[in-house]
Order: structure tokens, then C-alpha cells, then sequence
């Protein structure tokens, strides 16, 4: 048994590099298996779950964080949390237009209680709730991180010449030892290619707070027309149990979303 676990521990030590190499990818393909693969209701629970905890501790991590160097990995981040929140759009929209016709739990916990527990098991309120959120989020914090990323972006690379210059002077004056030159050039970059990365990233928050109102949008429509024309329900029980589901959706989707555009504009704003 010893012999078998310490031999276990050499493969494993052996090919950590090759396994954490592979680790980024799987991860992409599992998230996107959740856009073309059925879950069944207490999977998306769990990963509706992961989602907000995900979100939570991304927007601490910006919080507590003293420079935008930091958190350099923040633009993978930004793009893998789009991702997996939109796949769950995907997955849980399959769900609802599915199985919504056999109530308001067929969607899973979470998408109920969003649905009844936030907004009372009203879905005017949470269409009302809902565009309150989309404003904040879209309007508010999103277009202002998405020019100060332009901003940053651009007075980072106009300054980047500069900066190598007074490395090189205080090299020249013995202020510095080479190491602590090349330490200061490659921050220089770093920072130049954080923030044209981000850049970049902020469309992907942009564009998922306009994805939002799409899906929701789709969602109410489908729901609408599948609970009447193929399974018989009268109007009010149809928005009653589809509509009510769709919201819950975009309300589980939006407050994570809100949550990254919060952390999305603490870095980018963050002056180091």
C-alpha cells in the first residue's frame, strides 16, 4: 500500500506541470458542456451556487487588493465568470421551457427562490427589480469602467516610454543595482499589458449585462408561447409560472454579474 501511494506521489509530482497546463482548458470545455449538455435542477442549483460564491470572493479579492498588479490574472477571471454565467443562462433557460409546465420548482431551488423569496412571487415586481439592476449595472458602473479602461489603457502606454527612461537614469546614477532595474522594466510592462487587457475584458461585462436583458427577453417570449400553445395553460397561469421562472433566471444571473462589474471597476480604478 505504501509502495503503490508513494509511487502515486512520484507520477503525480512528475506531471503537476502537464496537469496544471491542461487544468485552464478543461475548465473552458466544462463550462461550455453547460450550454449544450442537459443539467438536471439540483446541478444548476450547485452551480448557481459556485457562480455567487465565485462572484463574492472576486469582488473581495478587488477589494483588499493595494495595486492593479495584484490581481494581473483579474481579465482570465473576467472572461471565465462571463462564460460560466452565460452558459448557465443557456442551461437554465433549457430547464424552464422544458419543465416549467410542471411548476415553479422545476427549475431548481435557487431560480424559486429568487423567484419567490426577493420578489414575493411577483414577477411585475421582479421585471421592476430586474431593470433596476440592468440600469445600475449597465449604465452606472459598466460605462464608467469601461472608460476608464480606455483611459488607463491608453496614458499607460503613451507613459511606458517614460517610465523605461527614468529606469535606465536611475540606473545610470547608482540609484538602483541591475537587478532592481530589471524588476522595475518588467513591472513597466506588466502594467501596460494588464491594462490594455482590460481594456479588452471590460467589453466581455458590457456585453453581458445586454445579453441579460436579451435572454430574459427570449425567456418570457418562449415561456409565454410554449405554456400556451403546447401545453394548454390560460395566460395568467402561463406568466404566472413562466414569467416568475424567467425572472428568477435574470435575477440569479444578475446580482453575480453586478458583482464582477463592481470588482471590474475597484481594479480598474485602483491607483498603485
Amino acid at each position: 500500500m505504501n509502495i503503490s501511494m508513494k509511487s502515486a506521489q512520484q507520477w503525480a509530482g512528475a506531471n503537476a506541470a502537464a496537469a496544471q497546463g491542461l487544468s485552464a482548458p478543461l475548465l473552458v470545455v466544462a463550462i461550455l458542456a453547460l450550454m449544450v449538455l442537459p443539467i438536471p435542477p439540483w446541478m444548476l442549483d450547485t452551480f448557481f451556487t459556485i457562480n455567487i460564491a465565485v462572484a463574492l470572493m472576486v469582488m473581495m479579492v478587488a477589494a483588499y487588493m493595494l495595486k492593479p498588479l495584484d490581481f494581473a490574472a483579474f481579465p482570465s477571471v473576467l472572461l471565465l465568470t462571463t462564460l460560466m454565467r452565460l452558459s448557465l443562462n443557456v442551461a437554465s433557460t433549457r430547464v424552464v421551457l422544458l419543465e416549467g409546465h410542471t411548476g415553479p420548482g422545476a427549475a431548481g431551488a435557487v431560480i424559486e427562490a429568487f423567484g419567490h423569496f426577493l420578489i414575493g412571487g411577483n414577477f411585475a415586481v421582479g421585471l421592476i427589480v430586474f431593470a433596476i439592476l440592468v440600469v445600475i449595472n449597465f449604465i452606472v458602473i459598466t460605462k464608467g469602467a469601461e472608460r476608464i479602461a480606455e483611459v488607463s489603457a491608453r496614458f499607460t502606454l503613451d507613459a511606458m516610454p517614460g517610465k523605461q527612461m527614468a529606469v535606465d537614469a536611475d540606473l545610470n546614477a547608482g540609484l538602483i543595482d541591475e537587478a532592481e532595474a530589471k524588476r522595475r522594466r518588467a513591472e513597466v510592462g506588466e502594467e501596460a499589458n494588464f491594462f490594455g487587457s482590460m481594456d479588452g475584458a471590460s467589453k466581455f461585462v458590457r456585453g453581458d449585462a445586454v445579453a441579460g436583458i436579451l435572454i430574459l427577453l427570449i425567456n418570457i417570449v418562449g415561456g409565454f408561447a410554449i405554456g400556451m400553445l403546447q401545453h394548454g395553460l390560460s395566460a395568467g397561469k402561463a406568466a404566472d409560472t413562466y414569467i416568475l421562472m424567467a425572472v428568477g433566471d435574470a435575477l440569479v444571473a444578475q446580482i453575480p454579474g453586478l458583482l464582477i462589474s463592481v470588482a471590474a471597476a475597484m481594479v480598474i480604478s485602483r491607483v498603485g
